[in-house]
């Protein structure tokens, strides 16, 4: 700064008042045009379907009300204790609320270039100079400093806004990636619940089969004594009696493993859960009446979906921090302090200094660089913006493929049903036959195999049939709502003040300086 007064030779201004004068209307013109480069971020608007394609037994229609606590729907009270300690204790969702404070630390750092920054410093330095230098020395000399130093970066193009902007949406996007952390949970904790009952029904059929096979071995042992059955018959009649006892030990190895997922998904030592889970319980029923969200809100729920949009969002910021650089860049520094060689005067009128003034960066030649990394966050943009529309696909196509097995596991199952109670009517009359000798054994022993396939196919089919729903839900985007009452009552809030909900239903611009 220069004051360039007639009559008068130039001359620094060292009046801080002066420069105030000067500089003062200077920053708020510039400030004044200021404005942030790249391009506004809007929110993409998909086409999607108006319905789904498959409608099951029991659906009762689409709803756009969120999908909240859908496992309390099967009835089990096992079932929905688990979720509740899981969604407290499970260590993934432990590490997905630490991304959560992470991002919203990074945030908070991003947004503080917006503000001055201000050190303090102080030093004591104990220097000599050469005699032989260009100015003569020789003595030794002790200087004393103290002060403080400003500096503020005047955000004319937008690089710190759009930084920030970027920054706010990866936060936001963490807190959607926690959901669907929390939506995965639970649905693991369902399967795997699901699944332990499915396993214990299938031991129990495997247990009672068992049982009625032993007493045909019986039956057949006395006969063959009594000169009516042959060896063959005895040695068939314990065949199928082994064979069956080696479909027990895997059932219940498998009922361990689970007993042991469930244990850690519930952030506990594997197999603490045995004592609780040991007695058996039946599958959990579906509801009666099935009710699924429209496509166009699976894809404002599912945390994925969201995540991947806030990507979209940070990605398309992140083109205008590096236009910026095409940008000058101006800097206001700043600088106070006293310096002195005599400690007793540090403090003294005369030993004050000061500096004040603005700085301008303006890059002239890179040889392309940065239109190469403007470039570069184009292609990531895109990247993102194929990511996003990917994610959604993948999503209807999960609710699709879901309602889909849902609708012919019951068709299953009501063939399932029929096949026991003609196989059951059939092993009866086999036996009765070949007690009246009218009927070879091997009748009774095909249709002692007929009913336990089928009896093991229905716990099957009636665990499978839970399991898709359980999909189903997952697909749909169901939970998280239902465990976060800010975001039920719409007061939750991210870091730039936006409602969350509002975030979810409309599109969101990037704030114009």
């Amino acid at each position: 700064m220069f004051d360039s007064t007639p009559n008068r030779p130039l001359r620094f201004a060292t009046d801080p008042a002066l420069l105030t004068r000067k500089l003062l209307p200077l920053l708020a013109l510039l400030l004044a045009g200021g404005c942030a480069v790249g391009p506004d971020y809007v929110r993409p608007d998909p086409t999607l379907p108006a319905h789904w394609q498959t409608e099951p037994q029991g659906y009762a229609g689409a709803t756009a009300a969120p999908v909240g606590r859908w496992w309390d729907a099967f009835g089990d009270a096992e079932l929905s204790a688990l979720v509740a300690r899981a969604t407290v204790a499970n260590r993934d969702l432990a590490r997905a609320a630490g991304r959560v404070a992470e991002a919203q630390a990074l945030y908070r750092a991003t947004r503080s270039a917006q503000l001055p920054s201000i050190d303090g410093d102080a030093d004591v330095a104990y220097q000599r100079s050469s005699v032989n230098a260009l100015f003569p020395g020789g003595t030794d000399d002790t200087l004393y400093g103290i002060g403080v130093s400003a500096s503020w970066e005047v955000d004319l193009f937008g690089r710190v806004r759009r930084s920030v902007e970027a920054s706010d949406a990866r936060f936001q996007g963490s807190e959607d990636d926690q959901r669907d952390v929390l939506i995965s949970v639970i649905a693991e904790v369902a399967a795997a619940y699901v699944d332990l009952r499915t396993t214990q029904q299938r031991l129990a059929v495997a247990r009672a089969n068992l049982e009625s096979q032993g007493r045909i071995v019986e039956l057949t042992r006395i006969r063959f004594e009594g000169g009516i059955a042959s060896s063959l018959d005895v040695a068939q009649a314990e065949s199928i009696h082994a064979s069956t006892r080696t479909v027990i030990p895997p059932l219940e190895a498998q009922l361990a493993r689970t007993m042991n997922r469930l244990s850690v998904l519930l952030g506990e030592n594997p197999g603490s859960l045995a004592p609780e889970l040991t007695p058996a319980a039946p599958i959990p029923s579906p509801p009666a009446e099935l009710t699924v969200v429209l496509p166009v809100d699976v894809v404002r729920q599912r945390p994925d979906v969201r995540f991947a949009e806030r990507e979209l969002a940070a990605q398309t910021a992140l083109i205008g921090v590096a236009t910026a650089d095409l940008y000058p860049r101006l800097t206001l520094l700043g600088t106070f302090g006293f310096d002195a060689t005599d400690a007793a005067q540090l403090f003294q009128g005369p030993s004050r200094s000061y500096s004040v003034g603005p700085s301008v960066r303006w890059n002239v030649f890179d040889a392309g660089r940065i239109r190469a990394l403007i470039g570069a966050e184009q292609a990531r943009t895109a990247q993102a913006l194929a990511l996003y529309e990917q994610t959604i696909l993948l999503a209807l196509e999960e609710v699709e493929n879901a309602l889909v097995t849902y609708a012919r596991l019951q068709e299953e199952r009501d063939a399932s049903e029929d096949a026991i109670r003609a196989a059951t009517l059939s092993l009866e009359l086999a036996t009765a036959l070949y007690k009246d000798g009218i009927v070879d054994f091997q009748n009774v022993l095909d249709a002692q195999r007929t009913l336990l396939v089928f009896e093991d196919q229905l716990a099957r089919v009636d665990g499978s049939s839970v399991q898709s729903l359980v999909q189903l839900y997952r697909a749909l985007g169901g939970g998280w709502t239902a465990l976060e009452p800010a975001a039920d009552d719409g007061g939750g809030e991210g870091p730039n003040g936006q409602q969350e909900e509002q975030r979810v239903g409309e599109h969101v611009d990037s704030k114009q300086g």
